[in-house]
């Protein structure tokens, strides 16, 4: 028997009971997983029926705590979740970014123990998986399995660049970076464009990202726009002036993120 959902705002979706004409909460999350491989409609289909429990969140709430024993998988249904770690000196390191249609946990799903803490970074939803569900279908059907197994590992690919962009580029460039995998990201979901969008975090938490202070990240950031490469009307309102010098300053290659070739992101 799974255990009692955390205290919260939720309701419980029967996809059996829905209309044609209705669309599922779990679309988002078919639609990231058929961008990595080709499903068919069964496929679809049984994405669709997956049991699961949609619950609203609000800012800084959290899905899953460090050494929690995760019973379900999540995906993000609106807002922006975060992956970090907490240090022995109560230092955070941010550790990923996720937006719409991603699954936050997926990993949990066979590791069964959180090694991380996933938070809300903004009000949104999720819908709650069971885990064993998640883990059947992977294993039930061969396409599904892939594209959640190549989503892991884009994961696995953005984590890698995140150390590389902490470990051994300057303050400009981890910056510059950031806002050049932000942009394509969210142009990618629908959430933005490439020339411009919101930064769903704080200068803060953007230091959290990058492993600098605030008044760093809001030194560089100034910097960045004093040298035309960004603009900004508010604190989080990006518009990107020289989408090619900014990714000169980010030492910034898309092909960390494996998106498909003819992706219009790129263009």
């Amino acid at each position: 028997m799974l255990p009692p959902l955390p205290s919260g705002r939720y309701v419980l979706n029967r996809p059996e009971k829905q209309s044609s004409s209705d669309q599922s909460p779990l679309e988002p999350m078919v639609r990231k997983l058929a961008y990595w491989h080709d499903l068919d409609a069964a496929d679809r289909a049984a994405l669709l029926a997956l049991p699961h429990t949609v619950k609203s969140l609000e800012q800084h709430q959290y899905i899953v705590r460090e050494r929690d024993r995760a019973a379900y998988s999540c995906v993000l249904l609106s807002g922006f979740a975060m992956r970090h770690k907490i240090v022995g000196g109560g230092y955070r390191q941010i550790c990923a970014i996720h937006m719409r249609g991603e699954m936050v946990d997926l990993q949990n799903s066979l590791l069964g123990t959180a090694d991380h803490s996933v938070q809300m970074l903004t009000p949104g939803q999720i819908a709650m998986i069971p885990r064993e569900e998640v883990t059947r279908l992977a294993f039930e059907r061969p396409a599904v399995g892939k594209a959640m197994w190549i989503d892991t590992l884009v994961d696995a690919s953005i984590f890698r660049e995140w150390i590389a962009n902490v470990g051994r580029r300057d303050a400009r460039s981890r910056i510059a970076h950031v806002l050049c995998e932000f942009a394509l990201r969210l142009k990618l979901a629908g959430l933005g464009e490439q020339t411009g969008y919101q930064l769903p975090m704080t200068q803060e938490q953007l230091g959290d990202v990058t492993g600098l202070t605030s008044v760093h990240v809001n030194r560089t950031l100034k910097s960045l726009e004093a040298d035309g490469l960004i603009e900004r009307v508010s604190p989080r309102s990006i518009t990107i002036g020289d989408w090619k010098k900014l990714a000169d300053a980010g030492d910034f290659d898309s092909n960390y993120l494996h998106l498909r070739e003819d992706e219009p992101a790129l263009a």
